[in-house]
């Protein structure tokens, strides 16, 4: 563990979060959500993290690692397809992460939710935090309809609501 990310962390911690997605920005991120899922069957949800602290710090979790903490705690895996996807920010590492459950992981495979990701960092490279999140919402919505379309009515199972941690 470098003293660099653990000095960003304890630096930037969760106000940064709150700086970068007002509340009109999430309240956005939550209109995209729910506009794209019309589109498929699938559940979308976004989390963003201003930093680490406590033991996830101290112990060197990575994005990936606390994303799949996330993904369990939301319990994104309890969807009736097992088409749930987490789209993962930790602002303080400049990472992100998707996870998604194994329905719709098995058609999109790592190397598809991967390039989903870089493009996201690339718009967030350029403090284009809001574009990149639902650009992001967007391309996921895009392989969740490609491979599970909406066929009729379906619940809304999970919160649309952004998470800010």
């Amino acid at each position: 563990m470098s003293i660099g990310r653990i000095s960003r962390h304890l630096l930037q911690h969760h106000w940064r979060a709150k700086r970068v997605f007002p509340q009109g920005v999430l309240d956005r991120i939550e209109q995209a959500i729910r506009q794209s899922e019309a589109t498929h069957s699938g559940q979308v949800r976004f989390v963003v993290e201003g930093a680490l602290d406590g033991r996830p710090l101290f112990s060197n979790q990575q994005a990936r690692e606390r994303a799949l903490d996330m993904f369990a705690h939301l319990r994104m895996w309890d969807t009736a397809h097992n088409n749930g996807v987490l789209i993962y920010l930790l602002l303080a590492d400049r990472d992100v992460e998707i996870i998604a459950d194994r329905g719709i992981d098995a058609k999109v495979g790592a190397a598809g939710w991967e390039t989903i990701c870089r493009a996201m960092e690339a718009e967030f490279g350029s403090g284009q935090f809001e574009r990149g999140v639902i650009g992001g919402i967007a391309a996921v919505s895009r392989e969740l309809a490609k491979h599970f379309p909406p066929g009729g009515p379906h619940p809304n199972e999970l919160p649309d609501a952004p998470v800010v941690m």
